[in-house]
């Protein structure tokens, strides 16, 4: 007999009322570890990020991204018939995920106390922007609105050109902390019985994700600037042009890489031996020469030679690409890391999860068609055709 290729979380339903990025990715990431994601949509739409663009076959690339390996059922949740509908899932299910509007979930009936009475072996996961308990409590947060709140955005780009870093760092790491809050609620119910209330806020997550920098203004009372490419804290450490048109990044994170790069690649013994730049705080505060030293080498030096040279010295180093060149980058082909999946439109290609584990298989299943699973949900929770076509017919399916 064949040994099980499973995912870990076989077995475990997820009940999610999410929209966007950040709680799709966290349930999305349930799915790729096995388990069964029922996405609960409005009838009139669906999830917003649906409809972000069309760029996919006609569907949204956001919403293509996060949603695979997903069971929509359609349900609207301002009719009580729909609620009760949520709670016969919930009556079977293991999780429920939601990042609603700020009181939401307590509106619904669902919120953590309610969801501890009547649901006590579920485990409940709420996201917000926020948190409960502050000023900014109540207000709606979309993932620049918590970069920038949360300092983000003032250490990206450069000293008085503040940016918002190109991925959606505020959306994706609260939802990849929201995946390690369910896991570590399972595992913890799997000795107690009861199931976890936890609050994940996004303002919450990015504060955590600052911590080098709060750290350092608040021992220091300096608010160090961004330097684009590079690192406040280290020096060399960021991109620069080859003499053949291309952008090579180096890094040198202590005194004996600085060394190396110094005297093994760029042929500056001077530089290495000089004790004005024998210490990190010493090569930060000689940042422009420095970097203007290690330019002018590589401006004169192809970008094969800068990384052979780099690598012989055992200096960290890599090429600037864009988005474009990654998706055809050698490394992800070689590795097969590129499959095609499923959709209402056709197959498209996607990514394997990050997490490659010996023992199982990753989920790649299809992105569901808005409410594409509605019946056969309706139907596994005890309802008959009769009290579904109903449900339809008043649109609350």
């Amino acid at each position: 007999m064949s040994e099980s290729r499973e995912g870990p979380l076989a077995g475990i339903t997820v009940v999610t009322i999410e929209q966007a990025v950040s709680a799709p990715l966290a349930t999305r990431t349930l799915a790729d570890l096995g388990a069964r994601v029922i996405k609960v949509e409005n009838p009139r739409g669906g999830d917003f990020a649906r409809h972000y663009d069309d760029v996919l076959n006609g569907m949204a690339a956001h919403f293509v991204w996060v949603n695979r390996g997903k069971e929509s059922l359609t349900l609207d949740l301002k009719d009580p018939r729909g609620i009760e509908v949520l709670h016969r899932l919930l009556d079977a299910a293991d999780v429920l995920v939601s990042n609603l509007a700020p009181g939401a979930t307590e509106r619904l009936g669902i919120g953590p106390e309610q969801l501890a009475q009547r649901h006590p072996h579920v485990v409940g996961v709420e996201i917000s922007g926020y948190g409960p308990g502050g000023p900014l409590s109540h207000k709606r947060a979309y993932d620049l609105l918590v970069q920038a709140e949360s300092g983000v955005c003032s250490i990206t780009g450069w000293e008085g050109a503040p940016a918002k870093p190109g991925p959606a760092f505020a959306d994706t790491s609260t939802g990849l902390y929201t995946a390690i809050a369910v896991l570590s609620a399972l595992f913890q119910r799997a000795t107690t019985g009861s199931g976890s209330r936890v609050h994940v806020a996004m303002f919450d997550v990015m504060a955590e994700l600052m911590g080098y920098a709060l750290t350092f203004t608040r021992h220091t009372g300096v608010e160090q600037q961004p330097v684009g490419m590079g690192s406040p804290a280290v020096v060399p450490y960021g991109a620069y042009r080859s003499a053949d048109g291309h952008t090579v990044v180096l890094g040198t994170t202590n005194d004996s890489e600085w060394r190396r790069l110094a005297r093994d690649v760029i042929g500056r013994p001077d530089l290495a031996d000089d004790p004005r730049y024998a210490g990190a705080a010493e090569r930060v505060a000689h940042r422009e020469e420095l970097d203007a030293a290690v330019a002018e080498w590589c401006a004169r030096t192809d970008l094969a030679s800068i990384q052979a040279a780099a690598d012989a010295a055992g200096i960290g180093n890599s090429r600037y690409n864009t988005p474009a060149e990654v998706v055809a980058h050698p490394h992800l082909t070689a590795r097969e890391r590129w499959r095609s999946i499923d959709t209402p439109n056709g197959p498209v290609q996607a990514l394997l999860p990050p997490v490659d584990a010996g023992e199982w298989d990753p989920r790649m299943d299809p992105v569901p068609g808005l409410g594409e699973h509605t019946d056969r949900i309706l139907t596994d929770a005890g309802l008959s055709r009769q009290d579904i076509a109903v449900l339809r017919a008043d649109g609350v399916v």
